[in-house]
């Protein structure tokens, strides 16, 4: 059974900093691109960042750029995404999704996603 488990969310005050994490199972890791996606209330899903399968590569979208960075550890089946220097409107619940094809990079469409997790709430006080 493929399962991804988000956790790490919780309420923060501005300027603060949350790291999730994305645990995988039930199916080969190392093979797939991985992202993080948000949903805040009221609005859609967008594509926050995501890595590449094998070489890393990382893509953000412009307003994380330079506070958030994502990881994985293949040996661990997890990806992490850490976040720095929180504002309020980073609000939301944040899902992962692992991506087979991997192309074209970065994969920012939530259609191209394989599996999805259960999401975790982020909440960040001003």
């Amino acid at each position: 059974e493929v399962q991804l488990v988000e956790s790490g969310g919780g309420l923060v005050q501005a300027g603060g900093s949350l790291r999730l994490s994305c645990a995988a199972s039930g199916f080969t890791f190392d093979d797939y691109a991985i992202g993080w996606f948000r949903q805040a209330p009221g609005k859609g899903r967008e594509a926050v960042s995501c890595i590449a399968s094998y070489d890393h590569r990382t893509y953000y979208t412009d307003s994380v750029k330079g506070r958030f960075t994502i990881s994985r550890d293949n040996a661990k089946n997890t990806l992490y995404l850490q976040m720095n220097s929180l504002k309020p409107e980073d609000t939301a619940v944040y899902y992962c999704a692992a991506d087979r094809r991997g192309t074209p990079f970065p994969i920012t469409s939530m259609t191209s996603y394989d599996y999805w997790g259960q999401g975790t709430q982020v909440t960040v006080s001003s």
